[in-house]
């Protein structure tokens, strides 16, 4: 397809511009406008957003909901995902915070870190039970999984859909009430919140899901009313069912069996990308990808002569429908970024150039990478290189990490 017009800067103008040309793509209905999120992308919104980061208070309140005043979340997870801030400048901007504030936010980044080692080892075998089976209730549910009459998860999930932002508290309310209390399946309710998340990734999301539904860990993590009149006082009070709360006990659900677990998790090579940069020959082009899109990127910044592109995968987006909003963040980042934006399949699209482009650690790239002409690949900003040892579990991927 031709080169698309540059994205403008204006919020209404870019959510226009998403309107008219990748509207076709979004989940949102043909006549349903295009879904804009309070949190903006670009360079800027990342830099001011690190630049005013205070995680004085963050251990305490990090999992406070509402009312959001009280909430410790940083909201970074949407420019940590695609790479607008890289994970050691993040883990940097943390050194002066108090002792356990910054130890707490840490272990949150190595978690991310986790998820794209574990990601990279096993791509989309990740979306299989890790190591147990996904749980079954005692009970039946009378009810779709999330229940709009409850104020609980009426709310959270309005949250979801109008901000594409969740604390993480939330997200597991709503992943064990969709599997552990309903019992549907995870994987359709993981990929439901993936495709409205500014900052949904394959890797986090289904490393999220696992943990909450007990696939991964074999322990579930049980959503009751306790949770909500903790962490959100006054729901409760205003909710239809306050007197006939369907949650107001723990559930009596347990992970399922042992599941076969896939091998290369208890060790195996990992597709870590080059320690240095490898050049084969001379790039006319940056190719930019969605996981590295700031402007410290490595391709970037060391071809900085050389014209940047950057190619919306219309067959991907076609088939994961994500909502309009994801788009509007991706558009604005780019309109700072100032690269050529395509639309169409990225090898048809980047065919004719040589290429420099930073490594992505997902199978996506790596499948595209090999069909373009690929003649310079930087490497990777990981804040621990992947090895070779088990990701059996975090804690102990955590210690062996040093």
């Amino acid at each position: 397809m031709p080169l698309l017009p540059p994205p403008p800067t204006e919020r209404d103008a870019v959510r226009a511009w998403v309107a008219t040309h990748l509207g076709h793509l979004t989940c949102e209905a043909p006549d349903e406008e295009v879904a804009v999120s309070p949190v903006r992308g670009g360079q800027t919104a990342a830099d001011t957003a690190l630049a005013t980061l205070d995680l004085t208070g963050y251990a305490a309140r990090r999992n406070e909901v509402f009312p959001r005043e009280r909430r410790g979340a940083t909201r970074l997870s949407p420019y940590i995902r695609h790479g607008l801030l890289p994970l050691p400048a993040v883990w940097a901007a943390a050194a002066d915070a108090p002792a356990r504030d910054r130890s707490k936010f840490r272990d949150e980044l190595l978690w991310q870190e986790y998820a794209r080692h574990l990601y990279a080892r096993l791509g989309h075998r990740t979306a299989d039970a890790l190591r147990f089976e996904a749980p079954v209730p005692a009970q039946a549910w009378p009810r779709e999984p999330w229940p709009q009459e409850m104020a609980c998860v009426a709310a959270t999930t309005a949250e979801l859909h109008e901000d594409g932002w969740l604390v993480n508290q939330t997200r597991m309310w709503l992943a064990s009430q969709w599997s552990v209390r309903a019992g549907a399946d995870w994987r359709e309710g993981a990929q439901e919140m993936y495709r409205h998340l500014l900052d949904g990734s394959q890797a986090a999301n289904r490393l999220g899901w696992q943990w909450a539904v007990g696939t991964g860990t074999g322990k579930v993590y049980g959503f009751s009313r306790w949770q909500v009149e903790k962490r959100a006082p006054g729901l409760c009070r205003s909710c239809p069912l306050q007197r006939a709360c369907p949650v107001q006990e723990w559930p009596d659900t347990e992970a399922g069996p042992r599941a076969e677990a896939p091998d290369a998790l208890a060790g195996g090579p990992t597709d870590a990308g080059p320690r240095s940069p490898e050049v084969t020959g001379e790039p006319d082009t940056v190719w930019l990808t969605a996981e590295s899109l700031g402007d410290t990127d490595p391709a970037l910044l060391a071809h900085p002569d050389l014209p940047a592109v950057f190619v919306f995968d219309e067959p991907l987006l076609a088939r994961l429908r994500l909502s309009g909003k994801r788009l509007v963040f991706l558009a604005e980042t780019l309109a700072e970024l100032g690269c050529d934006v395509h639309l169409g399949d990225p090898v048809a699209e980047l065919a004719g150039r040589r290429l420099a482009v930073t490594h992505a650690p997902v199978p996506g790239f790596a499948r595209r990478s090999a069909r373009a002409d690929v003649v310079a690949r930087h490497p990777w900003p990981w804040l621990r290189r992947p090895g070779s040892g088990s990701l059996r579990s975090f804690s102990a991927w955590v210690r062996s990490a040093g």
